[in-house]
């Protein structure tokens, strides 16, 4: 037997003994995120904070060193169901998706998010995993697959686009890098920098 109680427009409450003891699950709105193509889109990343490398970032299991993660090799990959949206509004600005990735390159300033956003959703509907090779991109498609290089040391990376990012700043900041892609740039510490960003083959659109 079990007895639920609802709050109006707030939580749902569950009250279920099992085995002799009372299990309370209570399920709160999370009010801190917001909606884009059905998915949750975080906050400040953790570089926009100031970059700390001791934000609680856990050790990656099965790898003995992040550097060495490598690079996704770029495949034409079907659009993503989520976060394709012709436009969509953020923060009070509106941003339009690019029909397709072909010609793109953009110089400014990259952040990286790690372990707080760790496991949750993307806004193509992924899982966020901070030690893959992945980042969150404003207008390109979902999913789309860039170089990034760190103007201050030439280190280059790439990395799938898979999540929707950043906003803090946006008249400078133009993408928002994993963990692992943060470290391989070298820019855990510092918090940002900025990059040249560049579109690669094959192309990728946003709807077919």
């Amino acid at each position: 037997m079990s007895t639920q109680f609802t709050h109006p427009g707030t939580q749902a409450v569950s009250i279920a003994p099992r085995l002799g003891l009372l299990a309370i699950v209570v399920l709160l709105p999370n009010s801190s995120c917001t909606m884009i193509g059905a998915s949750e889109v975080r906050g400040p990343s953790p570089g926009a904070l100031g970059g700390d490398p001791d934000l609680g970032v856990r050790e990656n299991e099965g790898l003995t060193r992040l550097e060495e993660t490598p690079d996704p090799v770029p495949v034409f990959e079907e659009p993503s169901r989520y976060g394709n949206m012709v436009e969509y509004d953020e923060f009070g600005v509106t941003y339009r998706v690019l029909d397709t990735s072909e010609g793109y390159e953009e110089s400014g300033i990259a952040s990286w998010y790690g372990d707080p956003f760790h496991g949750r959703r993307t806004s193509s509907g992924e899982t966020y995993d901070m030690y893959g090779m992945s980042a969150a991109h404003r207008t390109l498609p979902l999913p789309s697959y860039v170089q990034v290089t760190n103007l201050d040391n030439e280190r280059s990376v790439v990395l799938r686009i898979n999540d929707r990012g950043p906003f803090v700043d946006p008249d400078l900041r133009i993408i928002d890098v994993s963990y692992a892609a943060a470290l391989k740039l070298g820019l855990v510490g510092p918090g940002t920098a900025p990059v040249l960003v560049t579109a690669l083959e094959p192309w990728q659109v946003r709807i077919r």
